[in-house]
């Protein structure tokens, strides 16, 4: 076998591996996904047969109102702890699925790089100028990929540490609502 045909074989089975190795980065990720959807569900029906069970011994007002009070609590701490955990998981995904994407790019751009060599090897006197054109082109090029993958992590740890610092924001407004909620309430007796 001559070395650009084994030289091809090599740069496929790369990015085959490469794919696969992305396949199971989106699957790892749905599977977490499918797992804390589960989670959410199993909670959420146990909660709901032990509030059913409370429900069925309230005997005043003061006591339904505190429960309404117990009731929200947990459903908003689980509703912001499920929107933390999938992001989280998706987060996880787009750092597994950013890194095997630079893999990649940068196993291209090396294959660029060979080509322009093996062009430049080959090529007839007199296309100085249109092999060194191409090798311009190139780093142009590989500059351009390196910036877009720079401010596509900075992006993304950006968006990360906004939607951390809202969902803290969030955590502490509900533990406040919680609080308010926790406040007796008052029976006005009827006329």
């Amino acid at each position: 076998m001559n070395p650009s045909a084994q030289q091809f074989i090599e740069s496929q089975q790369r990015n085959l591996d490469n794919a696969i190795a992305m396949q199971n980065a989106f699957f790892s990720g749905f599977e977490k996904l499918v797992h804390l959807n589960l989670g959410l569900v199993k909670s959420s029906l146990e909660d709901l047969s032990a509030k059913t069970q409370q429900v069925t011994s309230l005997q005043d007002v003061q006591q339904a109102a505190k429960l309404v009070g117990e009731v929200s609590k947990p459903s908003t701490e689980q509703a912001l702890n499920y929107s933390k955990n999938a992001y989280s998981i998706l987060a996880e995904m787009q750092k597994q699925i950013l890194s095997l994407t630079e893999k990649q790019i940068a196993s291209n751009q090396q294959q660029a790089v060979e080509l322009v060599e093996q062009l430049a090897k080959k090529a007839p006197t007199g296309s100085e100028s249109s092999v060194a054109l191409l090798k311009a082109g190139l780093v142009a090029s590989t500059n351009l990929t390196d910036t877009i993958l720079k401010a596509t992590r900075q992006a993304a740890e950006l968006h990360e540490a906004n939607l951390n610092a809202a969902t803290g924001a969030a955590f502490k407004t509900a533990e406040q609502a919680a609080e308010v909620a926790e406040i007796p309430v008052a029976v006005v007796p009827s006329r």
